[in-house]
């Protein structure tokens, strides 16, 4: 007897069917201050139309965890274009479903979307301390850039 391989891990458009459930992802409570909840970064990708990048991560029929990047926008901020990034804005993954390599996926799933738009660079940001994503950033081979953007380290990967 064969045994069929566990189907892998997918990203999802979020859509009016998958969307209670993409905003009933909860983090751990010892997190919450460490990202936003998903309500807001889907009202923020309804505010940044073309640039949010909104996404479910599934796993066989269970949603495990959500993900939004940021596609060409101005770092900077100051109109002149001369610091477009693309990257992670951000990364939530179910409290029970943590440690299962779900974050290291959709930062992948990131990257493939990144390359696959021409870029070579993926950006994110995150919440310095010892209790911030600091050390799964730095063990995926994010490099922090020195910069600060709204206090959150900004650190980068090479997309190779």
């Amino acid at each position: 007897m064969t045994s069929t391989p566990a189907p892998a891990p997918r990203i999802e458009e979020i859509t009016t069917a998958n969307f209670e459930t993409a905003i009933g992802i909860e983090i751990r409570p010892d997190q919450r201050h460490l990202v936003e909840p998903v309500v807001q970064s889907l009202a923020e990708a309804y505010l940044h139309p073309g640039v949010a990048w909104p996404r479910l991560i599934m796993d066989g029929d269970r949603a495990v965890g959500f993900l939004m990047a940021f596609l060409d926008i101005d770092f900077a901020g100051d109109g002149t274009g001369r610091d477009i990034r693309s990257g992670l804005w951000r990364l939530n993954i179910a409290a029970e479903e943590q440690g299962r390599g779900y974050g290291r996926f959709a930062v992948q799933a990131v990257a493939d979307e990144i390359r696959r738009r021409g870029g070579e660079t993926l950006t994110t940001t995150y919440e310095p301390g010892p209790d911030g994503p600091e050390a799964f950033y730095l063990g995926l081979g994010f490099v922090p850039t020195g910069e600060k953007s709204g206090g959150q380290t900004v650190a980068e990967l090479a997309l190779d």
